[in-house]
């Protein structure tokens, strides 16, 4: 009987997973640079700055500054460049973070491929003005 609870604990499928809250994601990525991928391709780098604030760049783009927040249990995102929040769900996998888009039909999700304690590197058109 044992074995059998486990066995189907073990089978479980990832999406089964809690999602962390705002409290757990704030302890995890605050004054961390995190570089997140979609299978094997790097989507895109985000260093967590104390004060629910962040910047973030794609891969090979400027940077865009933002704050997050906790929606609904959801972890959201607003640029100064973007009209409307993004929403995430955060999961802790062995490896890192598993994010999952709230807006994705795919549901294909990122993963944490890099972790780093220096800031993100900016490169754009107002560099040394």
């Amino acid at each position: 009987m044992r074995l059998t609870v486990l066995f189907l604990l073990l089978a479980l499928p990832a999406a089964a997973q809690t999602p962390l809250t705002a409290a757990e994601f704030e302890a995890y990525a605050t004054g961390k640079t995190l570089s997140y991928a979609q299978g094997s391709d790097i989507w895109g780098t985000e260093q967590y700055l104390p004060g629910r604030k962040v910047i973030w760049a794609f891969a090979d783009s400027e940077c865009q500054r933002g704050t997050w927040f906790e929606d609904n249990g959801l972890i959201c995102f607003q640029y100064e460049a973007e009209p409307g929040p993004q929403c995430w769900s955060f999961y802790r996998e062995p490896d890192g973070l598993r994010a999952l888009f709230m807006g994705d039909p795919s549901g294909n999700p990122l993963s944490e491929v890099a972790q780093s304690d220096k800031p993100l590197i900016c490169p754009g058109p107002d560099v040394g003005v």
